[in-house]
């Protein structure tokens, strides 16, 4: 997946528009403001106060909105979106991205262990929770120009978690009302299923950055991946051997789902 945001020559254009049309008003004002002190009339100074301050308001509240649109373009899957970020739209991109960056969605499930059914359960919670505000009508509309964000989680539910859970959880569900108590390790797609969700976790993962690019993340991609650091230091859960004390076995924390 390929990422970047860049001024566009239109925000550029339109910014420095608004800055001169700022400047204009307000050498209006100075004009008027040095009219009235040499007349001294009270009322006008009131009028002509009142204007400057709503001039002035409105130039602070359109630069902010102006300085802080960025265009984001990102090369996924089978399309090509442009994004017009303002404050709105990286906001809810951050939140989406953390939703998934903390999920089993991007996070490794080894293979000796994790629950599968916790790791349904996760996958199943982010799909509502990308489809609630689609649902409920809390997105906001699609901006006048390029593409939302929610559009692009909508091919997040679509094309991937969708299909996904809709494959996988009767399949599992049928393992354990066939076989109650027994662990997952018996069911026979156990290897096939860690193997599909591996297959996910990289088809989801040009998505995910994309939505961190949005939120204006430095580096997305360095939150999706186990540092050098962690990699050296990891210790591995290792079966104690006869006659010596577990407590020496470190134990590795449970993989998050």
């Amino acid at each position: 997946m390929a990422g970047r945001r860049r001024w566009s020559a239109e925000v550029i254009a339109r910014t420095t528009g608004r800055a001169l049309a700022m400047g204009a008003i307000g050498s209006v004002v100075g004009v008027a403001a040095y009219s009235i002190s040499q007349t001294g009339g009270q009322w006008l100074s009131v009028v002509v106060g009142g204007v400057a301050g709503a001039a002035i308001a409105l130039g602070a509240d359109l630069y902010r909105r102006s300085v802080q649109l960025t265009e984001v373009r990102l090369v996924l899957p089978g399309s090509e979106m442009t994004f017009k970020a303002n404050t709105d739209m990286r906001q809810a991109a951050l939140r989406m991205f953390f939703q998934a960056a903390t999920r089993v969605a991007t996070r490794p499930l080894d293979d000796d262990s994790g629950n599968l059914r916790e790791a349904l359960t996760s996958l199943k919670s982010l799909f509502d929770l990308y489809r609630e505000p689609l649902e409920s009508g809390a997105a906001p509309p699609p901006p006048a120009e390029g593409d939302s964000v929610h559009e692009l989680v909508l091919d997040i539910l679509n094309f991937e978690l969708g299909p996904f859970l809709a494959h996988w959880h009767p399949r599992l569900l049928e393992f354990e009302q066939s076989h109650p108590g027994r662990p997952e390790t018996e069911w026979v797609d156990n290897a096939s299923f860690r193997q599909a969700l591996r297959a996910l976790q990289q088809r989801l993962r040009p998505y995910v950055i994309g939505l961190g690019s949005i939120a204006g993340l430095r580096d997305p991609e360095r939150h999706l991946r186990r540092s050098a650091w962690h990699s050296a230091h990891r210790t591995d859960t290792v079966p104690p051997r006869s006659g010596e004390d577990s407590r020496e076995s470190p134990a590795e924390p449970p993989t998050p789902a």
